[in-house]
């Protein structure tokens, strides 16, 4: 069945860097195109960037346009996302996502926290 496997999260101070892994299995990676999205507390899930199955167009959040990247390795199954010069308000859980229909994917997700 399909899996995706987040990891990579942890504490960063601002002005940091991460970068978060999602390892994937089930499906024909290649085939698709894969997302990121965060979760902040008390907040909706909200979308951070796509890439296409592939590696380009990538599409960012204005949030984080300059400052994050995604990338993908089809020969490995993963997408990426490096996170620099993060913000506080960078905390968040982040998900990776595989779009479908009528069924959509998401991964566990792994915490990000920015805190000095």
């Amino acid at each position: 069945q399909v899996q995706l496997v987040e990891s990579g999260g942890g504490l960063v101070q601002p002005g940091g860097s991460l970068r978060l892994s999602c390892a994937a299995s089930g499906f024909t990676f290649s085939n698709y195109a894969m997302y990121w999205y965060h979760q902040a507390p008390g907040k909706e899930r909200e979308f951070v960037a796509t890439i296409h199955n592939i590696g380009f167009p990538t599409t960012y959040a204005d949030s984080v346009k300059g400052r994050f990247t995604i990338s993908r390795d089809n020969a490995k199954n993963a997408v990426y996302l490096q996170m620099n010069s993060l913000k506080p308000e960078d905390t968040a859980v982040y998900y990776c996502n595989r779009p479908g229909a009528p069924v959509s994917y998401w991964g566990q997700g792994t915490q990000v926290t920015v805190s000095s």
